[in-house]
């Protein structure tokens, strides 16, 4: 007889068979994960402990400081995470070019000084040198910076007219020697200048005002200042008399504080209507160092509310000061793109004000409750550090903001 051999399975039904039992396993492993994740929640070990207060202690309200380690708080920012991804992608990316040309001892590559209502012009040459963000490579460069300063010209005592001469021909040298102007009509080329003779000094160029970015202490709309191409240079008066101020609410007792010269039709206008009022510290003209040692800065220790009304230009470094001794800078001016202004949401540390405000500058000022000046001092402590010039510089100082602003308008339309 012949031998029967039993059926054998097919290979379909082993496959099967073997993605049944894979799935059973799975199933398995799935529900012993799940149990174990629930168990540990429940754990005593696992738990903060976080203590109850009794009932019948008070609960203080303390500002929401940022815990993250960059130093970006939500506060102070209009769009926090926004800032702070664009501004480490800066750290890595970001280069620029230094056009080589110019002898460093008259007019070109190097600042005057460090001192002085001009200063931020001069930091901003050294710390660009300072930096990591500077490169050698015209090609690998994302903008270029015309090191020509309009402050070391005004230093010399050339005039306005030489001045624009002196730009047009070292620009115009620059532009037949490099082929990188004419790649995109100079939109990926910047210049800085905090005086505004630099400002006047440049209208002798119009492609230049027009094409190139500008970063100037003189940010008024009504001068052709172009915020979405240009930037705004925060005007600091460097180095500073005394400590920052901050975090001492208590000892401003005074309402609100401005002494200065009277130099424009708003400063007139804000002496004649409270320089005798008894809650407004209103001066005439500036106070004289004979009444005693910085008299003047520390009057911004004990002020709430510091005025900062437009002089001869829009900007003025009293807003710096202000951010620096810790009292609220009042903006009292027309016109005016404030430094960082897409960056800081001034309004969370600051009280802006058109010029016709002036008449009910001390309502305002009183109508603001205790809370809400505490919080507009708290949050002004946070912004301190993006007004402060450092060599050399620090992450989120006034040089890498500036830098950041300049990070933001990189990406040009290419002729």
């Amino acid at each position: 007889m012949l031998a029967v051999k039993p059926p054998q399975p097919s290979s379909s039904a082993a496959v099967c068979s073997l993605q049944s039992s894979l799935l059973t396993l799975a199933i398995l492993t799935l529900v012993s994960f799940t149990y174990l994740s629930l168990k540990s929640l429940h754990s005593p070990s696992l738990q903060t402990s976080i203590p109850t207060p009794p009932a019948h202690a008070v609960q203080v309200s303390q500002p929401q400081v940022s815990s993250d380690d960059d130093g970006v708080d939500d506060d102070v920012y209009h769009l926090p995470k926004m800032f702070k991804l664009n501004y480490e992608e800066m750290e890595r990316r970001f280069k620029v070019y230094i056009y080589p040309d110019g002898d460093p001892n008259t007019y070109y590559q190097t600042p005057r000084k460090l001192t002085g209502k001009y200063a931020s012009e001069g930091y901003f040459f050294q710390n660009l040198r300072e930096s990591k963000f500077v490169t050698d490579d015209p090609d690998e460069a994302d903008l270029f910076f015309i090191p020509i300063s309009c402050h070391k010209m005004r230093g010399k005592g050339i005039s306005y007219e030489n001045m624009t001469v002196i730009v047009q021909n070292y620009v115009e040298s620059l532009l037949s020697k490099y082929p990188y102007w004419n790649r995109t009509l100079g939109a990926d080329h910047f210049f800085v200048t905090c005086h505004d003779v630099g400002v006047r000094a440049t209208e002798g160029l119009p492609f230049l005002v027009k094409n190139s970015i500008r970063v100037v202490c003189s940010p008024s709309y009504d001068v052709g200042f172009i915020p979405h191409k240009d930037v705004a240079l925060p005007q600091v008066l460097q180095p500073f008399a005394l400590p920052a101020g901050g975090n001492d609410v208590e000892n401003r007792t005074t309402l609100g504080f401005w002494a200065g010269h009277r130099n424009s039709k708003i400063r007139v206008i804000l002496a004649r209507a409270w320089e005798n009022d008894t809650e407004l510290d209103i001066s005439n003209n500036r106070i004289n160092r004979a009444t005693g040692h910085l008299v003047y800065q520390k009057r911004f220790y004990r002020t709430k509310f510091c005025i900062c009304p437009g002089g001869s230009q829009v900007n003025s470094a009293r807003i710096a000061d202000s951010i620096h001794y810790g009292c609220i800078p009042v903006i009292l001016s027309n016109y005016y793109d404030l430094p960082f202004n897409d960056i800081l949401n001034w309004h969370k540390f600051s009280v802006i004000l058109k010029e016709k405000d002036v008449y009910q500058l001390k309502q305002i000022l009183k109508n603001k409750t205790q809370e809400e000046f505490v919080k507009l001092h708290h949050n002004l402590v946070k912004v301190q550090k993006h007004f402060q010039w450092n060599s050399p510089p620090i992450k989120h100082d006034a040089f890498h903001m500036v830098m950041y602003e300049l990070w933001l308008r990189h990406h040009v339309i290419k002729y």
